[in-house]
């Protein structure tokens, strides 16, 4: 069992229609699948055994020499056991990869016809598999700035808020626009809270504006950072509008974001705006991120 056709290319077009084309039923998904589980050989997931028997019932599973364990397609990788078809979970991760605003699980559920509860756990599977690589650090000219979300309420405004999401975004700047971005939920913004953005994929060599804060000192310690003084006016500057535009996002499509879910829309909002000028690939990479991620379970996800 092994998949290393060299003829064998990833779907990579932006056209629904070619989509559609490539993929009739379940089986040319899983086929598509077979591409990335097996492309190195058939390897069992409980003993390591590399010989099997065929299913004489499925072409896409294999029944291990040795320990006799059975190996689907979709074993231990985000597809195990889609509840739904292979073929509406190829044309979801479409949805959520592809297209410039995404889905919501609501809608998702009733475009295809599936359980509310269903579609809402397969969606964080898909923004499990959006989660950075950071195999690709922010270079260059970057910007780091923080920012609130949530209903308005009484008392104090700003940094010094409560009650209210807070994240961290850090973007790179290349000519007139913005190159990458990357967001991280945090539970406060003193420095303690602030602590992990060095963790961030940020190149050592890059050089990151932010403003006079002191909350940003420690990352003096491995980045050149250029503190300034933030701008009198919002929308004045490339992280202002990003900002705006994700805040606008969240209200738009989503509505209402819970705290324990915040951190995967905003992998889901930065996975799509990395690949604006790359749409066409997005789907094959989020595909194969989700074959090499291990499987989740219900229980871990709302753990």
């Amino acid at each position: 069992m092994a998949y290393t056709n060299d003829m064998f290319k990833g779907f990579k077009d932006a056209s629904v229609v070619n989509f559609i084309e490539k993929f009739k039923t379940d089986e040319d998904c899983k086929d598509y699948l077979a591409h990335y589980k097996w492309k190195d050989g058939f390897r069992c997931s409980k003993c390591g055994h590399t010989h099997f028997w065929p299913k004489k019932a499925s072409p896409y599973h294999g029944v291990c020499k040795s320990c006799r364990h059975i190996e689907a397609v979709t074993s231990n990788t985000l597809f195990h056991k889609v509840e739904f078809g292979i073929r509406k979970a190829f044309y979801i991760i479409l949805e959520l990869s592809s297209t410039t605003q995404g889905m919501p699980a609501e809608l998702l559920a009733n475009s295809y016809g599936i359980n509310r509860k269903t579609a809402l756990l397969f969606t964080k599977k898909v923004r499990i598999a959006m989660k950075s690589s950071q195999l690709y650090p922010l270079k260059g000219k970057c910007e780091v700035d923080e920012y609130i979300i949530g209903s308005k309420k009484e008392g104090k405004r700003g940094r010094g808020a409560s009650g209210k999401m807070k994240a961290s975004i850090v973007i790179e700047i290349e000519g007139k626009g913005i190159k990458r971005a990357y967001g991280m939920q945090i539970k406060d913004f003193p420095s303690k809270g602030l602590e992990k953005i060095p963790d961030r994929p940020i190149d050592t060599s890059a050089s990151i504006a932010a403003d006079k804060w002191t909350g940003y000192s420690p990352m003096q310690e491995k980045w050149q950072l250029e503190p300034k003084k933030s701008p009198p006016k919002e929308n004045s500057t490339f992280m202002h509008r990003f900002i705006q535009q994700l805040k606008g996002w969240l209200r738009g499509i989503h509505h209402h974001v819970g705290e324990k879910h915040l951190q995967g829309y905003l992998e889901e909002y930065c996975f799509r705006f990395n690949r604006h000028l790359f749409k066409e690939a997005a789907f094959d990479k989020l595909i194969q991120r989700m074959m090499g991620h291990g499987h989740v379970s219900y229980q871990m996800i709302i753990s």
